[in-house]
C-alpha cells in the first residue's frame, strides 16, 4: 500500500494506483470526461489537470501513479486555473445547442461547464463541423460537431463489446469518432456508448427528440430478457416508458445492459398491443369485458374436465414469466387435478431432473475464471453480459475454449473451437473425457476413441491458465438438446476431473424461478412435447406464442386449432389462429413480480407505470380464474403474498435473496449414459427472436443480427412478428430508411 496526501487527507490505495483511485477512495471529486472506472486510462481530456507539489506543472490525475508521501491538491489556484483552462478549450469548437440536445439536463459537459467554464468566448473564429454518420437503428450519431474526442466510445468497443466499430481518425481539429469505412454499429452491447459519452454526440435513436430528462420519472426495474437479471432503470412520461437505462450493480451486470434490455421497451407502446379482452365467436373476434371472459374460460375449464378429465388439460408457460405467475400457474393446474404444465418449449428432451440447474457459479466469478469451456452457445448473442464478463478474464490471461455447432465470433481469444454437428455432440465430448482420464490414469467414463488433438487438449484442460477458477459451461443448445441429460452427465465428470464448477447459462430470464416453481409436468402429466403434438383438450398459454417460442414451430399451430379450448395470457395480439380467448396480461413494466437470474438471486420489482388499456397483471388473472373455479389458496391481495407463501413453504422465509443452495442442483448420472448420435438438432432462438417484447422493437429488428439472423437451427420466417403488412413490418421498415 502507497500512503498519499490527498487535499490534506491521508489516503491509502495500492501500489501502482493513479491520482484519480485514490480521490475516487477518499470520496474527492476530480473534473474529468475521458476517465471511466471500466475503461482503460487515455488521459486524452486533461480535465483532470491537479496540482502536485515538486512538479513543475498540474498532472493528470487519471495518469499519474502514486507514489510514497506524495502531497495533492484538487482545488489549488493551480489545479483551478488548468482545469478552466481545458474547459476553455474545449468549448472552443463545441456547438451552442444545449437547449435541442438530448443530452442536456445530464451532460458531464454542461455541468462541467458551470463551474469551469468562461461566461463568454475569446474565440470568434468559426467552429468546425462534423459530417453525421449513419451507424444503424440504435445508434445517432448525427450531432458528431458535439464531440470532445474522450475516445470514450472507441475503447467500450475494443475493451468491453470486444469489436472496435469506432475509432478516430486524423489530427487536431480534423479528428474526429467514425466506423471509418462506413460500416454500422452492430455490437450487441452497443447502446452503452450512448450512456458513457459525456456529451451529445451519441444518442438513442429510438429515444431523439422525444423528451427531456428532466420530465422523466426514474424507476427501478429488471431485465426480462436472458438470464444474466440486469438491474434496469425504466424512465416514464406520463404512463409511457420512454427509455431504459442501466442500474449499477457490480454482482450482477456492472454499469452495463444489452441492447436488447435497452431498446425492446418500443414493443412496449407498440401498434401490437391488446388491451381488451376478446372472444371469438362464430370465427370472429369479439371485445368483452374482463367478467364475461374469464366466466367463459371457467366454464369451458370445468366442461372439459368433466367430459375428458382434468389430465387433458393443461399449461404452457414461458420461462420470461414472473416467479409469482408461475406459482400461481402451477397452483391453478393443481387445484384442477391436472399435472400438465411445462415451461421447457425448446426442449427435445422432458426427463425427470433432480434440483433446479443453474450457472454453477456467482456472474461475478465469471469475470475472473482462469478457464472456460463453453459447450453448445453461441455465447456473445445469446448471453451478452455473460461474455463481456468472460472477455474480461481472457483479457487477463484466461484461456476460453468452445466447443459448438458453428465457428462463432465472439469477439474475444479462443484457444481452441470444437465445431462438430450437434447430432455428434455426444460422442466428441465423449473423446475429449477419455483423453483426459488417459492423461490421469483413469478408466474413461464412457467408451469412445481417443483423437490426437483430444489429447493436447486434455493436458491444457488439467493445466488450467491464468487463474485458479474453472468452469464448464452448457449453453441453450445444450438444454435444448435431445440427449441433455446425457451431455450434462459427461460434463459433470469432465468438471470434476480437472477441477471446475459445471452449470447452465440459462436461457430466459426465469429459467432458474420455473424450475423452482416447479412448473414442470408431475408424474402424471403430459410435458410440452406432448401438449404441442395434441395431447390436451384444454391449454392456457401464458406469455408464449408456440409458434415462435417452441420446438414444435408451426408445427404447434395444427396441433392446438385440433384443442377445444385455447386460451392465450399475453400482452399482444398473438396465437388468433388457434385461440379461443385472449386476455390482456401486463408485461413486465405494468406488474410486479420477481425474477430468479442464472446464479439463483432473487430479484424483485414494481410496475413503472399502470397497465395499459383493460390490461391486467397475470397473477391477478390466475387468481381470479381461481376464484372462478372454485379453487383454494387463492386469496392473495398483492404479489408479494404469492411469493412470500411460496418461499415458507420452502425456506421458511418471506423473501429469500437467492434460490436455497440445497435446492441447486447440475448433477446426472453417468452410467446411464448411452454414447450414440442424436437425430434431431436443437432447437435455439436468435437475439432478436428470444421473446414476443424483442419480436416487437421496430429498432431491434432493424439490426443487422435481426435481419441477418444466426445458424443456429432457428427457422427465422416462422416466428418474425414483423411479417409483411403488419404494423411491426411498417415499423421496421421506416427505422431502416
Amino acid at each position: 500500500m502507497v500512503e498519499i496526501e490527498l487535499d490534506g487527507k491521508k489516503v491509502q490505495v495500492q501500489e501502482g494506483s493513479m491520482i484519480m483511485h485514490a480521490a475516487e477512495k477518499a470520496g474527492t471529486y476530480i473534473p474529468h470526461f475521458c476517465y471511466h472506472k471500466k475503461l482503460s486510462i487515455a488521459a486524452n481530456c486533461r480535465m483532470c489537470l491537479v496540482d502536485v507539489e515538486k512538479a513543475p506543472k498540474a498532472l493528470p490525475a487519471c495518469a499519474t501513479p502514486v507514489t510514497q508521501g506524495m502531497v495533492v491538491h484538487t482545488h489549488s489556484a493551480k489545479a483551478v486555473q488548468a482545469q478552466q483552462s481545458v474547459m476553455e478549450f474545449l468549448l472552443i469548437n463545441h456547438p451552442l445547442d444545449c437547449p435541442i440536445c438530448d443530452q442536456g439536463g445530464e451532460c458531464q459537459l454542461q455541468d462541467l461547464a458551470v463551474g469551469y467554464g468562461q461566461g463568454r468566448s475569446r474565440y470568434q473564429e468559426e467552429k468546425r463541423v462534423v459530417l453525421h454518420k449513419n451507424v444503424g437503428p440504435l445508434i445517432s450519431m448525427q450531432e458528431m460537431s458535439r464531440c470532445i474526442q474522450c475516445t470514450r466510445c472507441v475503447r467500450f468497443g475494443q475493451e468491453v463489446a470486444g469489436v472496435m466499430e469506432l475509432g478516430m481518425i486524423n489530427r487536431g481539429e480534423h479528428s474526429e469518432i467514425t466506423t471509418v469505412k462506413g460500416d454500422t454499429v452492430d455490437s450487441e452491447i452497443s447502446g452503452n456508448m450512448i450512456d458513457i459519452c459525456p456529451v451529445g454526440a451519441l444518442t438513442s435513436k429510438p429515444f431523439r427528440y422525444s423528451a427531456r430528462t428532466w420530465e422523466l420519472s426514474r424507476r427501478k426495474s429488471i431485465a426480462p430478457h436472458d438470464s444474466s437479471g440486469a438491474n434496469l432503470i425504466v424512465q416514464v412520461k406520463n404512463h409511457r416508458v420512454m427509455r431504459v437505462l442501466p442500474f449499477e450493480n457490480e454482482a450482477v451486470n456492472e454499469c452495463w445492459i444489452a441492447d436488447r434490455d435497452r431498446f425492446s421497451y418500443e414493443a412496449l407502446n407498440g401498434p401490437d398491443r391488446l388491451r381488451t379482452p376478446m372472444i371469438k365467436q362464430g370465427g370472429q373476434w369479439q371485445e368483452v369485458g374482463w367478467q364475461q371472459a374469464l366466466e367463459y374460460v371457467a366454464q369451458g375449464l370445468g366442461q372439459i374436465k368433466a367430459e375428458h378429465g382434468a389430465h387433458r388439460i393443461g399449461a404452457l408457460v414461458s420461462p420470461h414469466s414472473t416467479l409469482e405467475e408461475l406459482i400461481l400457474a402451477k397452483q391453478l393446474m393443481q387445484g384442477l387435478g391436472s399435472d400438465s404444465i411445462d415451461h421447457r418449449l425448446r426442449h427435445a428432451e422432458f426427463a425427470q431432473q433432480a434440483g433446479v440447474r443453474w450457472l454453477g457459479t456467482s456472474i461475478a466469478t465469471l469475470s475472473t475464471l482462469g478457464q472456460a469451456l463453453v459447450i453448445g452457445s453461441n455465447l456473445r448473442k445469446e448471453h451478452p453480459l455473460f461474455a463481456a464478463r468472460i472477455r474480461q478474464a481472457a483479457r487477463h490471461g484466461a484461456q476460453v475454449y468452445a466447443f459448438t455447432e458453428h465457428a462463432y465470433d465472439w469477439a474475444m481469444p479462443v484457444a481452441h473451437n470444437w465445431v462438430v454437428p450437434s447430432t455428434h455432440w455426444l460422442p466428441e465430448l465423449a473423446s475429449l473425457a477419455a483423453a483426459v482420464a488417459a492423461e490421469k490414469g483413469l478408466p474413461a467414463p464412457l467408451e469412445a476413441p481417443v483423437h490426437a488433438q483430444d489429447q493436447a487438449l486434455a493436458k491444457q484442460l488439467l493445466a488450467g491458465a491464468g487463474g485458479t477458477a474453472k468452469a464448464v459451461l452448457l449453453g441453450n443448445a445444450v438444454a435444448h438438446h435431445p440427449q441433455a441429460t446425457a451431455l450434462l452427465a459427461l460434463a459433470n465428470w469432465l468438471a470434476e476431473h480437472i477441477g471446475a464448477s459445471v452449470g447452465f447459462l440459462t436461457e430466459a430470464a426465469n429459467t432458474v424461478g420455473a424450475q423452482w416453481a416447479a412448473a414442470l409436468p408431475g408424474a402424471h402429466g403430459l410435458n410440452a412435447g406432448q401438449m404441442l403434438a395434441g395431447g390436451a383438450k384444454a391449454l392456457l398459454l401464458l406469455n408464449t406464442e408456440p409458434q415462435c417460442d417452441s420446438a414444435a414451430g408451426q408445427n404447434a399451430v395444427a396441433a392446438l386449432q385440433q384443442a377445444e379450448m385455447v386460451v392465450t395470457l399475453s400482452p399482444f395480439k398473438t396465437n388468433l389462429e388457434f385461440s379461443d380467448v385472449l386476455l390482456p396480461i401486463s408485461p413486465f413494466t405494468e406488474t410486479s413480480g420477481s425474477f430468479v437470474n442464472a446464479e439463483g438471486r432473487v430479484q424483485s420489482f414494481h410496475a413503472v407505470v399502470k397497465p395499459l388499456g383493460e390490461t391486467r397483471p397475470a397473477w391477478k388473472v390466475l387468481r381470479v380464474l381461481g376464484n372462478l373455479l372454485g379453487l383454494p389458496g387463492f386469496d392473495y391481495e398483492e404479489s408479494p403474498q404469492v411469493l412470500a407463501r411460496f418461499a415458507r413453504e420452502r425456506t421458511g422465509e418471506d423473501k429469500p435473496a437467492f434460490v436455497p443452495a440445497a435446492t441447486l442442483s447440475n448433477r446426472a448420472d453417468i452410467t446411464q449414459v448411452d454414447v450414440r448420435v442424436a437425430g434431431v438438432r436443437p432447437v435455439v432462438a436468435s437475439i432478436y427472436q428470444l421473446d414476443g417484447l424483442v419480436r416487437r422493437a421496430p429498432a431491434l429488428q432493424a439490426t443487422a443480427d435481426a435481419r441477418l439472423g444466426e445458424r443456429a437451427g432457428w427457422a427465422e420466417a416462422q416466428c418474425d412478428a414483423a411479417q409483411p403488412n403488419s404494423p411491426t413490418a411498417r415499423a421496421v421498415d421506416e427505422v431502416s430508411a
